[in-house]
């Protein structure tokens, strides 16, 4: 006796807007409309081919050409600029709008950055907290304590004091 084993099913992938009527092709082949399904979609598969203009397809490969040289012609133009520029760049001559020598400035003759005093919504947001967190933290800290929680939360670890008399918060100089 032979086994009439079906074969096993073969696994294709299928575009994701596709899935739902593969799905349902399947589910009718196995329930044994395959002759009819094939049917339709034979008929269905000739409705398109019939309903294609050739003249079309022909217009759409123009068009594709035409934009294919224009994005080459742009590209060979940003390359040449881009040669150009590097060209400049290397032989020195582009230099930040001004014809001086450049200095050249090390890491510990850096100038320090003038901070000016904040107000409470502005230094909230430096420090990354609400500006009623920032209210809470100052009322509640030692001015000291205070300065050591905002220099730990402050993004170039400077530390923050209250000024009451200007409602201000001001850097403290390290």
């Amino acid at each position: 006796m032979t086994d009439l084993k079906t074969p096993p099913s073969e696994m294709i992938r299928v575009p994701t807007a596709l899935i739902p009527a593969v799905r349902q092709l399947s589910k009718l082949h196995r329930q044994g409309h395959t002759i009819a399904l094939l049917q339709a979609l034979e008929e269905l598969i000739a409705q398109f081919d019939s309903s294609i203009d050739i003249n079309n397809s022909g217009k759409l490969e123009e068009k594709l050409e035409k934009l294919e040289s224009n994005l080459e012609t742009k590209l060979d133009t940003i390359t040449k600029k881009l040669e150009q520029m590097e060209r400049a760049i290397s032989s020195g001559r582009y230099n930040s709008n001004n014809n001086r020598p450049r200095r050249q400035v090390y890491s510990h003759q850096q100038p320090q950055v003038e901070l000016l005093p904040r107000t409470n919504e502005s230094l909230a947001q430096r420090l990354a907290v609400s500006p009623q967190s920032l209210i809470v933290e100052t009322e509640k800290l030692s001015p000291k304590e205070f300065i050591s929680w905002s220099r730990h939360r402050d993004p170039m670890s400077v530390g923050w004091e209250w000024d009451a008399r200007t409602e201000l918060y001001h850097p403290v100089k390290q």
